[in-house]
């Protein structure tokens, strides 16, 4: 029978006034008394008649040692020794927490060798040792093998928590289904209302804030949904329990494994999904040391600060949860039923379960990405009354996603006729070709690949060949290609190693120092490089051009990489093959999205924040996030009152507003089949460096080969080069230049094309950001503050760690939120 034990009394006496220790009392180690001992100390006392009473006093209860422990009266929980004291004397109690504590005499049935449980102890303390850390105590075991579960009552009116008989073991669905009562076998129960039965006096206990630090072990949990995850961890390091089941991988071979971090192989999980560090493995973004709290973590829980485990168990518990269903929403009753640990501290554990929960759900760790929702997934006092978002990109809709789930009314103003900024999808040729951002760089933990997982989006992944064609049609030797990459390698390691010392003021264009450091080279080496070296040197170069969205001469040689100092996002780099816009229209349902409605003065003056749209509109809002790109702030389109801080304005203007510009092609047929061989892009190898940055890559639009779509990239110097050009003469250029590349063969008129003018698109002006001379990455940092806690900012030129690129403007627009909802 799966009933409820009767224990409603030991936490009943007042609560010592004497400063609580969570130390153990004095002597747990020193030599155990036995009632044998006892009685022969007792039988040489005085016999007068006071000290006889005092005797029989103390024969009757023994208070618990433990300094500060509340309980008057202790019970023994395990009954496991025949002589079990129950709630009677004994010579010692052993206290787990306050309310819960075991008799010298059951402390001896498993302690001592000639006992009938010290078989079990043994057997255990092998289990423990073989595959945990911490001392295989019998504290630690009496709290992992013989404490009660406790289970929480799931009718909505009752919620009580209940003591389970010793021989229930609590599982996932057990947790899931508990009623009062309930019974083994589906046997209907009978009688009065289990759930009007008054509930244990220590549940009460267990969320006052000193019982915590009364907790002589911290909890670790058995079968927590991270242990597939964590399966290379001590379990007693990361929140779980070593007597857990056995896991088929040996420990031994994962934990000796220091050469390479093995990442876990989960059934049903998306390879991109790896929240947790493996051992020895480090520099990935978005990923959290499952033994170790962060310092965000440790500024909102100081109170877990010197044992980190509860919290630990519980945000590892949660991260797992969530990355094995990212599609549906993750709340504290999901995440509690999985929950399984002996004793009260599993109500204290329950309990701290919304707020760990709450603050992972702030920060975007969870419950994010398209997902939609139908209640507020914070509490009231993390809703601002209402929020203007100003810009539909992807920062700005992340952020207003965000801000709605959370429960804060949030409207969208929009300058264009359509939502997305930067992120613009043509599907005009067949397939879907971004006129904006279209590669993923690096999928794992990007949470554009959490997005597509949760829309079932399929990404392409590419692959690493790119043959360099040169004009005239022949293909460039591989190793003359590896040996240049080297070199311009090489190069931009002699900068990182100028820049060490290097202020900010003795910065120098890129451009001039990698000139400058190929000289030095040459002279020193004596190395003279051919004419299809110096080439293949120009295409790298213009590789980085690109990268920096400018010519090398506007870049800043101290920090034009300066985000590579932090973690990145690694794994494959893949190609959205329908376009970023379907997650950005997923991320926009449901949304007050206003279009047509460009925003001119911002005035944050008084109480609340007034908007002024162009055509003379006003709102009003609590706050105001502006996701406008850099160049509108650096032209002043939007008026600030008061006008921005001077430091603000400064970082404005010390960071570079890059452009590239696209061509994409529609042919009959795929001519360039045969040459390339399924590569996903080729490289074009150009004529001089005044050529460079002209058509230097071409991408296979159509990785299922099918449609005969192409399309290249414009960058550096031929951005101003073909800025007032029309668009039949730059697909001209580019015709020419495909002629060359497979002269050996005819090459077909294209059907249909288009070319890209972000440069002169009025809502951007600009592709993505860079540092320009002078400048430094703290820039970024600096665009990122809010103004008085009521003007916030957002966009790829606020993220610091991952500017460029659709995935950061996202990330920045989803710290926003976090940052808002935290005020």
């Amino acid at each position: 029978m799966l009933s409820d034990a009767d224990y409603c009394g030991s936490a009943s006496g007042a609560r010592r006034a004497k400063k609580r220790s969570s130390g153990e009392a004095p002597g747990d180690s020193a030599t155990l008394r036995t009632s044998g001992r006892q009685s022969n100390v007792r039988s040489k006392r005085k016999a007068t008649d006071t000290e006889e009473e005092d005797d029989q006093s103390e024969k009757k209860y023994r208070k618990c040692e433990k300094a500060g422990c509340s309980a008057t009266y202790p019970v023994c929980f395990a009954s496991a020794s025949e002589r079990c004291a129950k709630n009677g004397y004994t010579s010692r109690w052993y206290h787990l927490s306050c309310g819960e504590h075991f008799c010298n005499e059951c402390f001896d049935h498993y302690y001592r060798s000639h006992k009938d449980g010290y078989e079990t102890f043994a057997s255990w303390k092998k289990v423990w040792t073989s595959n945990g850390k911490s001392e295989p105590s019998l504290k630690a075991f009496m709290a992992d093998q013989q404490l009660p579960y406790w289970v929480q009552c799931t009718k909505p009116d009752c919620r009580k928590w209940r003591q389970l008989t010793k021989e229930i073991q609590l599982t996932a669905s057990l947790a899931a289904t508990y009623r009062c009562g309930m019974k083994f076998n589906n046997i209907k129960s009978e009688g009065p209302d289990h759930c009007s039965q008054p509930e244990d006096l220590r549940v009460a206990e267990v969320s006052d804030s000193w019982w915590h630090s009364m907790l002589i072990l911290p909890p670790l949990f058995k079968e927590s949904p991270a242990g597939p995850f964590l399966a290379a961890y001590y379990p007693d390091c990361v929140g779980m329990s070593p007597s857990g089941s056995a896991s088929n991988v040996s420990l031994t071979e994962l934990r000796a494994d220091h050469c390479r971090a093995v990442q876990p192989n989960i059934p049903g999980l998306c390879p991109y999904f790896q929240p947790f560090y493996q051992p020895n493995e480090c520099g990935k973004a978005l990923c959290v040391r499952p033994d170790m709290m962060e310092l965000d973590e440790l500024y909102e829980f100081p109170e877990f600060s010197r044992d980190p485990t509860m919290y630990l168990a519980l945000r590892n518990l949660i991260l797992a949860s969530w990355h094995k269903n990212c599609k549906e929403m993750l709340t504290s009753q999901k995440c509690a039923q999985h929950i399984i640990a002996r004793g009260l501290v599993r109500v204290r554990c329950v309990q701290e379960m919304d707020r760990v929960l709450n603050f992972m759900t702030r920060k975007g760790l969870i419950n994010t990405g398209v997902l939609a929702v139908k209640q507020p997934l914070l509490p009231e006092r993390h809703h601002s009354k209402n929020v203007i978002v100003i810009g539909a990109g992807a920062s700005g809709l992340a952020a207003a996603r965000q801000l709605q789930n959370f429960g804060t009314q949030v409207v969208v103003l929009e300058a264009r006729e359509r939502i997305g900024g930067r992120v613009w999808d043509d599907p005009s040729l067949g397939v879907t070709v971004g006129r904006g951002a279209q590669i993923v760089n690096g999928c794992v933990n990007n949470p554009v690949a959490l997005m597509c997982e949760q829309m079932g989006v399929k990404m392409h992944k590419l692959g690493e060949r790119c043959d360099l064609f040169q004009e005239g049609g022949q293909v460039t030797d591989p190793a003359i290609d590896k040996r240049m990459d080297f070199h311009f390698n090489a190069i931009l390691d002699v900068v990182s190693e100028w820049r060490k010392d290097k202020s900010q003021n003795q910065d120098t264009p890129l451009g001039e120092k990698v000139q400058e450091v190929k000289k030095n080279f040459l002279q020193e080496s004596g190395i003279q490089f051919s004419e299809l070296e110096e080439k293949v040197l120009q295409f790298h170069l213009s590789n980085l051009e690109y990268a920096c969205g400018s010519t090398l001469d506007q870049v800043s040689a101290r920090s034009w990489d300066h985000n590579e100092f932090f973690a990145q996002f690694s794994g494959d780099h893949t190609l959205l093959t329908k376009g970023f816009s379907v997650l950005l229209h997923k991320l926009a349902e449901g949304l007050d999205v206003r279009t047509k409605c460009p925003v001119q003065a911002i005035d944050y003056s008084g109480d609340v924040v007034r908007v002024t749209s162009s055509n003379g509109s006003q709102l009003t809002a609590q706050k105001v996030l502006v996701t406008v790109p850099l160049t509108l702030l650096q032209k002043n389109l939007i008026q600030f009152n008061p006008p921005l801080p001077e430091r603000k304005l400064k970082a404005i203007h010390s960071l570079g507003a890059g452009i590239i510009e696209k061509i994409a092609l529609q042919f009959p047929y795929r001519f360039w089949d045969n040459k390339i061989q399924g590569a996903d892009y080729f490289g074009h190898i150009p004529p001089g460096p005044d050529k460079r940055g002209m058509f230097s890559v071409f991408y296979d639009m159509d990785p299922q080969g099918k449609q005969a779509v192409l399309m290249s990239v414009i960058s550096g110097d031929a951005v101003p080069a073909v800025q007032d050009m029309d668009d039949k003469e730059v697909a001209d250029e580019c015709m020419k230049v495909l002629r060359e590349l497979f002269k050996e063969q005819d090459v077909p008129e294209p059907l249909h094309f288009f070319v890209t003018h972000w440069s002169k698109d009025v809502w951007s002006q600009m592709s993505y950001s860079f540092v320009k001379t002078g400048g430094s990455g703290e820039a970024y940092d600096i665009l990122a503050e809010d103004v008085q806690g009521k003007v916030f900012f957002a966009g790829e030129a606020t993220n610091r760690h991952f500017p460029q690129t659709v995935t950061g403007a996202y990330l920045s627009g989803v710290r926003e939120a976090s940052k808002m909802a935290a005020m």
